[in-house]
């Protein structure tokens, strides 16, 4: 067990150290790509034609390798943390874009009606009626992106140790020590459950009126189906 936990110093990072970093590389881009995708989304529900086009470019985005993206910007940006975190962010986009998108469609004609009726303007209906209402499709997005953001972090040990929990799998085969390889595994499984069941708890919390489980599960699947 002490082996297990017992981190080459090449990596300048003990357990817990890599696991702080691994959670920053992996949360910070899912957090960008949400503040992109809100305006960009809603810029797609007013302007219909806006949305195909849109679609089209992150879906082209996303199957970018993240190595080439890697050689593009590690001219500008180094062998950072920054190189890994800027195609994770473009890579969230193609979830949440339609996550937002289909969740803000999703509210009743009637609702939208009323609120323009009592004096709510586009802005204030988009943030306190809209958005509200389409909370369980976004944190649908949300947890798909997340988990994926947090599998994607290992990538970056191609790039100079910057793969936080991935950069264990390049030492296990250097140093011969399986068990390096494991731990990183299955923390970065643990990682993806334990911040995935937070967000349904975030979700439970702003949506109290809605099904603890059928519900979020289904838009789930539909964002991943998108």
């Amino acid at each position: 067990m002490n082996r297990f936990f017992d981190i080459p110093s090449d990596l300048q990072h003990d357990w817990i150290g890599l696991v702080g970093l691994h959670l920053r590389e992996a949360l910070l881009p899912v957090l960008g790509g949400l503040l992109l995708a809100l305006p960009i989304a809603q810029l797609c529900v007013r302007l219909r034609w806006l949305y195909p086009p849109v679609l089209w470019v992150t879906t082209v985005l996303y199957a970018v390798p993240s190595l080439a993206f890697f050689v593009v910007l590690i001219d500008y940006t180094g062998q950072t943390e920054l190189t890994v975190m800027i195609p994770l962010t473009v890579y969230t986009l193609v979830v949440l874009v339609p996550a937002i998108v289909d969740g803000v469609r999703s509210v009743p004609q009637e609702t939208l009606a009323a609120a323009t009726a009592m004096g709510f303007g586009p802005v204030r209906r988009y943030l306190q009626v809209q958005l509200p209402i389409a909370t369980p499709a976004i944190v649908a997005g949300l947890r798909v992106a997340t988990v994926s953001s947090i599998s994607l972090v290992s990538v970056g040990m191609l790039i100079g140790n910057q793969g936080a929990l991935g950069n264990l799998l390049h030492d296990a085969q250097i140093y011969n020590r399986p068990e390096l390889a494991w731990n990183s595994v299955l923390t970065t499984a643990a990682l993806a459950v334990l911040v995935d069941a937070l967000l349904v708890g975030v979700r439970v919390l702003l949506t109290p009126w809605m099904p603890s489980g059928s519900g979020a599960t289904r838009t789930r699947k539909e964002a991943t189906a998108r």
